[in-house]
């Protein structure tokens, strides 16, 4: 988080304002936990996934060991079944992000084109409905040969997802930081506004000359 001074021309002079700036950081990370929800189907593909994936938590400090209270893994049949595990994940409030690898290939049937639609959307749907980083770490390809380039012949797309993962993670742990520091700036400003009132009320009624005095 940066703060940054800015100031606007008004018609009393120039007035200050404060303007904050968030960006993910890829340290500080001995708090996260993070869950991965593995496809099965396809395992050549989301087995080199977690990988790269793995590879990238653990160079950036996050312990990956199953054994670990950093990741836990979760693998289901397919990509299909991706979103309502990493939805139920994220309701625990146990981790701050959830990593979704899987795999889907083109075929010679629509199939492909109903389970891509259907994963994306309810990939994104968990992350709106629970407010927790989920990450779409499903590769939707035409043909293996464009699965394997992505998953470790020319790069690793699982290392980009961790990454991803590491910056949301990052930038909604301030950003809540940030909004519990003002609730409570602004409880105690409200706590002390009535007692701030009460004192001025009394000072009125003391100083308040009596306009009609006994006879």
């Amino acid at each position: 988080m940066v703060s940054i001074n800015c100031a606007r021309l008004t018609k009393n002079g120039w007035e200050v304002l404060g303007m904050t700036v968030f960006e993910g950081r890829f340290t500080s990370v001995e708090s996260f936990r993070f869950a991965i929800v593995i496809g099965r189907f396809n395992d050549l593909i989301t087995g080199k996934l977690l990988e790269g994936c793995q590879d990238c938590l653990q160079r950036h400090g996050i312990d990956v060991n199953p054994h670990s209270a950093q990741v836990d893994y979760v693998w289901v049949p397919g990509s299909f079944e991706i979103p309502l595990m990493a939805r139920r994940l994220a309701l625990t409030n146990r981790y701050s992000a959830v990593i979704c690898l899987g795999a889907v290939i083109r075929g010679q049937t629509p199939h492909f084109d109903y389970v891509a639609s259907e994963v994306s959307k309810g990939v994104a749907s968990a992350g709106f409905q629970t407010g927790v980083p989920v990450v779409f770490g499903v590769l939707t390809v035409d043909t293996m040969q464009q699965a394997l380039e992505r998953a470790g012949i020319k790069s690793n797309h699982g290392w980009n997802y961790a990454m991803n993962a590491l910056e949301m993670a990052s930038l909604m742990h301030q950003i809540n930081e940030g909004i519990e520091t003002e609730t409570r700036s602004n409880g105690a400003a409200s706590s002390a506004l009535p007692a701030a009132l009460k004192s001025a009320t009394m000072s009125n009624q003391v100083l308040q000359p009596d306009v009609n005095p006994p006879l």
